[in-house]
């Protein structure tokens, strides 16, 4: 996740569901990191089948300087899009009328 182009924050996290942890992180729905400096653009994944791979590449990731960072982006974005443009009101939903919405 990012907030910007090239020279803006960088975010890597791992989750279980690639598509709400977005969602949750364009909305600000968790108070953290993401939140404070506005990382709201996907601009890579990787998808793995089991945890443990996952967990080893974010550390792997994570240990990286900058500049191999911005290399693995943009050899799958060079644009720096964001790939999950499309996926912004996958979560958004109407609550029944009588229910009470309920805080995560």
């Amino acid at each position: 996740m990012t907030n910007g182009p090239k020279g803006a924050t960088l975010y890597t996290g791992i989750t279980g569901n690639l598509v709400r942890r977005v969602w949750e992180h364009k909305n600000k729905v968790i108070l953290g990191f993401t939140s404070r400096n506005n990382l709201t653009s996907l601009v890579y994944y990787e998808c793995f089948v089991y945890p443990d791979a996952a967990i080893g590449r974010e550390k792997e990731i994570k240990a990286w300087r900058r500049s191999k960072k911005v290399a693995l982006i943009e050899a799958m974005n060079p644009r720096w899009d964001d790939l999950s443009r499309e996926w912004q009101n996958v979560y958004a939903s109407e609550p029944d009328e009588g229910e009470i919405p309920r805080s995560a």
